[in-house]
């Protein structure tokens, strides 16, 4: 074991992992960092070109950086021992993770060794905006490692909410990995290295990938990404370069009554809803549009002309223009007690082929992050209960999970405050 200052011992073998590409992290420090549907503010290069997003930060770059036009999810079991060996795991996922980001490839070994890299990138790992993002769930607080006592307080495993049909197969986990990328070889590619530099500790529970489709002037107010019902997905989403609603909404603050580890970090919620797509593509549009509440288009509201045009339920009490129970009207009312709960979406859409009954198997991969769980998502989910978009859409995965505040140095690992 190597000793280091402030963190948990890391092992020769974490050492090895992320032993390319820390310097050049390190170099790279400056990190920069809803509404009613998902969008990010851009951490690459100003003409949309991919570009390296930097891993230290007092937050997790991929939290509030451009979205990437791939996304994985991977949920972990830990087989860890005990908790020095689950803090080995982490600095592992620390350096690997540190060292994808910063574009370093390990080194070549002799022919008669496996290669440290899978190859499948090639010679050079390109920037290609790769952001990992390193999350807890509630079931790693359990009496196996001692952090009972440790646990942020809302953290509980994702219980059934309403049309939910949770399939415990693609449901929950002790470590959810989430990784972003501009194509899926290197969303990949992530993935199996970071396997390979935990495989002794952290095992696979479900995994769901998918892409999106933002355009370079993606901003704020406006997007160009689409779920697959055909609707703009990312109008009205917080905006991540905003350093002040940032810290209102998203990252828990010293004094929220959470553990000191957890500061910096937010609450992240999964949920894998399939989408009935067939059964949507017979439906009228006019009834499309009123179940979203905007013209599907332009993305307006009903009633505007422009995507950014506010929606102005306060001119509407009866819901002539805008139904009562229109998606955006539920999830964000737009009223000053409300704003409270606004929330910053992340989500994908994913497509796995189809079912035994011949329907495609298509849907929507929502993420979000909030400080307060409560506050934000569980309160925004009481308020869809019942909407008319349930016909349509099936919840079947997922969890609640709790993302890891960043670094800021480069020899202590991600969760080293929480595992010490």
């Amino acid at each position: 074991m190597t000793d280091r200052p402030g963190g948990p011992p890391l092992s020769r073998r974490a050492l090895l992992a992320g032993a390319v590409g820390v310097g050049g992290a390190a170099a790279l420090a400056g990190c920069g960092s809803g509404g009613d549907e998902a969008s990010g503010s851009p951490a690459s290069t100003s003409d949309g070109e991919p570009a390296r997003v930097p891993f230290l930060g007092d937050h997790q770059a991929g939290i509030a950086g451009r979205i990437a036009t791939t996304g994985l999810l991977a949920a972990f079991n830990s087989q860890a021992a005990d908790r020095a060996e689950l803090a080995e795991a982490f600095a592992a996922l620390t350096t690997t993770a540190q060292a994808l980001m910063a574009g370093e490839a390990p080194p070549e070994r002799a022919r008669g060794f496996p290669p440290l890299d899978s190859g499948i990138l090639g010679e050079e790992w390109r920037p290609d905006d790769l952001s990992v993002t390193v999350s807890v769930g509630a079931s790693l607080f359990d009496g196996r490692y001692g952090l009972a006592g440790r646990k942020p307080r809302q953290l509980v495993r994702m219980p059934f909410l309403a049309n939910d049909r949770l399939d415990p197969d693609k449901s929950h986990g002790d470590v959810l990995l989430s990784i972003e990328a501009g194509h899926p070889d290197t969303a990949l590619h992530a993935l199996r290295q970071l396997m390979r530099a935990t495989r002794g500790e952290l095992t696979l529970r479900w995994t769901v990938d998918g892409y999106n489709r933002p355009g370079p002037k993606d901003r704020p107010g406006r997007t160009d990404v689409r779920n697959l019902l055909g609707f703009k997905d990312g109008t009205a989403n917080l905006d991540p370069a905003d350093d002040s609603l940032m810290d209102d909404l998203v990252w828990v603050g010293p004094d929220d009554g959470e553990p000191a580890w957890a500061v910096g970090g937010s609450y992240h919620v999964v949920r894998l809803i399939r989408m009935f797509v067939e059964f949507w593509d017979r439906t009228r549009l006019s009834e499309q549009e009123a179940i979203i509440g905007r013209h599907k288009g332009n993305g307006a509201p009903l009633g505007g002309d422009r995507e950014e045009d506010p929606p102005r339920f306060d001119d509407d009490p009866d819901g002539d223009r805008t139904p009562l129970d229109a998606h955006i009207r539920l999830a964000n009312p737009r009223t000053a007690e409300t704003a409270a709960n606004r929330i910053l979406r992340r989500g994908f859409s994913y497509s796995v082929g189809f079912d035994g009954a011949g329907q495609l198997d298509q849907g929507l991969a929502f993420v979000c992050f909030q400080r307060d769980l409560e506050k934000g998502f569980l309160t925004v989910q009481r308020r869809l209960a019942g909407e008319p978009l349930e016909e349509y859409i099936l919840p079947v995965g997922g969890g609640f999970f709790f993302a890891l505040p960043g670094t800021t140095d480069p020899d202590r690992p991600l969760g080293a405050d929480l595992l010490a």
